[in-house]
């Protein structure tokens, strides 16, 4: 222990962020007329002040669409993910942005630092490219190539500033329309990956609030706290000889293209590449809002400051003025004391609350269903409908898309007020999402839009979820699932190992909600 004390004291002062000066601020460019998008956009919109919004639960669908406006924008694409993986979809995306940007498009990509180790390089390479600038949020200054764990100990001291995230999700072509919702991007987001999927949601977006989008992703690209790709780490060097390096890794390596999508989705719809070629994009209209935290959030002084001004604060003041129903899906679920004040408030005015999130054997952070599992009998007790994911079950559940054998994790952030105003975003319901990242998300008023949303989660509810009760006359839990048609009820965390469970309960003795 003491050596690697020393190790990581000596890595610790390895450098520090350089000042980031010299670049340029740039804003978002207005709609060009002649973009094709543009004209589809007018030409769909029923008035100034609408939204138009469809659904995107299978994977194959919103790949897709992000690679449809890539190859169809004409003037700007400015994209803003958490994750942009070196990996078959990554370099997928990677591949339909450098030949928007050669074609003349501006890409402004924006890219949170925290795991960018193995996609670096790609990105320096695309950087290099004309009309392409790519910019890093709250970057670490060494031991670039060693991994997360590597970056955190020769950044030790930094730590309080690092441990700060963008976890926002956008996707804005021609400033008219937009993918946003839970999805990074990576294999694993697209039902590409051999071991494990995630069920998750984004959106197809067009109208009145990709306005807001726009303010939004260049009030984070023009921030403080967001570095040119240039500024940190190795140089850009040679930019001919690094496109070339770009172009030679992506033929070495090449992008699988994905799979055809369906005819359609679980909503009837087809993919919208369909739409785009007849010149006008069918949608629910609606009302809608965007917004997101401050970039400079990291900057706080206290968490509590942090929280009053966050996505989660604004999105839970508005789910918790439900009427009748409330349906939230998290992966992560973690309600803490003034999330149980309001659960217990809309049980004393009667409002049906469901809640869905990952089981034990589903969740890729055990220690944060640590933190679920303390306030798992308390809302069962508030009267809360409680399901729980199956990664296996969702292997039998075809109209959520094709697991295969691969294991299926709730990844989509979602919720449903009162039948009609539905949230979608990157928040999750933990302390993290709430003091710590950074968040996106969008409220949208539609009747409509909110029928669809309860029909994706109802068949990951009755299909692909366990519920949750107390045993009868006992505060014991118990599980609840159908098989052959059968009820079965299980009494321990299902398809989790007995290791699993005893290690998760020792380590949650030790850390608090707020780590989590």
């Amino acid at each position: 222990m003491a050596a690697l004390a020393v190790a990581a004291l000596g890595l610790a002062g390895c450098g520090t962020l350089p000042a980031n000066v010299g670049r340029i601020d740039t804003s978002a460019l207005p709609p060009d007329p002649d973009s094709p998008l543009v004209k589809m956009a007018i030409a769909s919109l029923p008035g100034p002040d609408q939204t138009g919004v469809r659904l995107m639960p299978l994977g194959a669908f919103s790949l897709d669409t992000r690679i449809q406006l890539a190859q169809r924008a004409a003037s700007s694409l400015d994209v803003q993910y958490y994750q942009f993986e070196n990996d078959p979809t990554g370099r997928l995306l990677m591949t339909a942005l450098r030949d928007a940007a050669v074609r003349g498009v501006r890409l402004r990509l924006l890219v949170d630092d925290l795991y960018t180790t193995h996609s670096d390089q790609l990105l320096r390479g695309l950087a290099s490219f004309p009309n392409v600038e790519v910019r890093l949020f709250n970057p670490f200054c060494c031991a670039r190539s060693s991994g997360v764990a590597g970056r955190y100990t020769a950044s030790i001291f930094d730590f309080g500033r690092l441990n700060h995230r963008m976890h926002n999700k956008m996707f804005v072509a021609d400033g008219v329309m937009a993918v946003v919702g839970g999805r990074n991007i990576g294999d694993e987001y697209f039902l590409r990956s051999a071991e494990s999927n995630f069920v998750d949601m984004d959106a197809f977006v067009m109208g009145a609030v990709v306005k807001d989008m726009e303010k939004i992703f260049d009030r984070y690209w023009n921030s403080e706290v967001v570095f040119p790709i240039d500024l940190v780490g190795e140089p850009l060097g040679d930019r001919e000889a690094r496109r070339k390096a770009f172009d030679a890794t992506l033929a070495s390596l090449p992008p699988s293209p994905p799979a055809d999508p369906p005819a359609i989705d679980v909503l009837g719809y087809g993919p919208l590449g369909e739409d785009f070629e007849s010149g006008q994009v069918g949608l629910q209209w609606g009302k809608a809002r965007a917004f997101a935290d401050p970039p400079e959030k990291l900057l706080s002084k206290t968490s509590k400051i942090a929280y009053e001004t966050s996505v989660t604060n604004n999105v839970m003041m508005q789910v918790w003025q439900a009427k009748s129903d409330l349906v939230l899906t998290s992966p992560y679920m973690i309600p803490g004391d003034m999330g149980m004040a309001s659960i217990r408030r809309l049980e004393n005015e009667h409002v049906k609350v469901t809640m869905i999130t990952n089981s034990l054997a589903a969740t890729d952070e055990p220690l944060v269903h640590n933190g679920y599992a303390r306030y798992r009998p308390a809302m069962l007790e508030a009267g809360v409908d409680l399901y729980e994911l199956s990664p296996t079950r969702t292997q039998t559940t075809k109209r959520l898309g094709m697991f295969g054998t691969s294991l299926g994790r709730l990844h989509a952030k979602t919720a449903v007020i009162d039948k009609r105003l539905i949230f979608i975003g990157s928040m999750n319901l933990d302390p993290r999402s709430a003091s710590t990242n950074t968040e996106f998300g969008m409220f949208i008023d539609s009747p409509a839009l909110a029928k669809e949303l309860l029909r994706v989660i109802n068949i990951s509810k009755l299909e692909s979820a366990y519920r949750v009760r107390f045993a009868p006359k006992s505060t014991s839990l118990q599980w609840l699932t159908i098989q052959d048609d059968k009820e079965m009820i299980l009494t321990v965390e299902p398809e989790s190992s007995f290791w699993l469970r005893v290690h998760n309960m020792l380590l949650g003795w030790f850390v608090s909600d707020q780590l989590l």
